[in-house]
């Protein structure tokens, strides 16, 4: 399975299976949601920002006027489904979970289950940069800070457009350098996940119209990057005691040190965070 994999995926693929890492998200970053919060109050907890951020994005969807219903969604690393979970509970669409960790996607597959909306969602173990699906199948795709994973952006881009209708649409949030980013100073954060470069804002946009897409909406929440990397820092330090029984105390350093670098790098400016709805062009 692995060979079908490029090598940044195959690390991502490799630290998101392992029983650190998973008993680490699970537990501290939120279990149900898996990414960046948005956070109104500083004492909001990291469960109620990450699912007020899932939330936006629906609205951001469901308030555009478009050609056509939703009716089928694919969420692309969609880490434990909450989204996805969100998503069939609310408007009863049907979900196509891809995600390359299979130890997040058998958490998944059971809260589905739990929840009596495994006939909505179905659970594909895989990559976003060669999705296992036939052209045009979607209306929407769905992505929550997944895709800085990739070394191939321009990739999952066109695998994206390659699998949506005419008229569908993109939405993701990504943690992405700043336009305006100083050469070398993300060194510590890019070494930490295997990669070279982050996407920006900028970069993204190009892709979009590079590979057929039109802009639709792009909202900027940088702020929300440093205060929800801060808050899951500070639920590691008051749990440590309680999560070192599961996960390695070597790693939940490491993680302390990474989430730091995270902080920083948003409050200088380095880093960026938001919303990117495109739209599949027709032509």
């Amino acid at each position: 399975m692995s060979s079908e994999y490029s090598d940044v995926v195959e690390q991502s693929r490799d630290y998101y299976n392992s029983a650190d890492a998973d008993e680490f998200y699970y537990n501290i970053w939120g279990g149900e949601d898996i990414h960046i919060g948005m956070y109104e109050k500083t004492e909001d907890d990291i469960r109620t920002a990450s699912r007020r951020t899932v939330a936006h994005l629906a609205a951001c969807v469901t308030e555009h006027p478009r050609n056509g219903s939703i009716k089928k969604v694919l969420d692309i690393g969609s880490g434990y489904g909450g989204a996805a979970r969100y998503l069939a509970k609310q408007y009863g669409w049907n979900i196509s979970c891809l995600n390359l960790s299979e130890a997040e996607n058998e958490r998944n597959r059971k809260k589905n289950k739990e929840a009596g909306l495994d006939d909505l969602i179905e659970v594909v173990d895989g990559s976003f940069e060669s999705l296992p699906f036939d052209d045009s199948s979607f209306d929407l795709v769905w992505c929550q800070d997944a895709i800085l994973h990739s070394g191939d952006k321009a990739r999952v881009f066109e695998e994206v457009h390659r699998v949506l209708r005419p008229d569908g649409e993109l939405i993701f949030t990504d943690p992405m350098q700043s336009d305006n980013c100083p050469e070398g100073v993300l060194d510590p954060i890019l070494a930490r996940i295997h990669l070279d470069h982050l996407g920006s804002f900028a970069l993204y946009k190009e892709l979009a119209e590079e590979k057929g897409f039109r802009v639709l909406n792009v909202e900027e929440h940088t702020e929300q990057l440093s205060t929800h990397y801060a808050h899951v820092a500070d639920e590691t330090r008051r749990n440590y005691s309680v999560i070192s029984q599961y996960s390695n105390p070597d790693y939940l350093d490491r993680m302390l040190t990474g989430l730091e670098h995270w902080v920083s790098g948003g409050k200088k400016g380095y880093l960026a965070w938001g919303i990117l709805h495109f739209q599949k062009k027709t032509s």
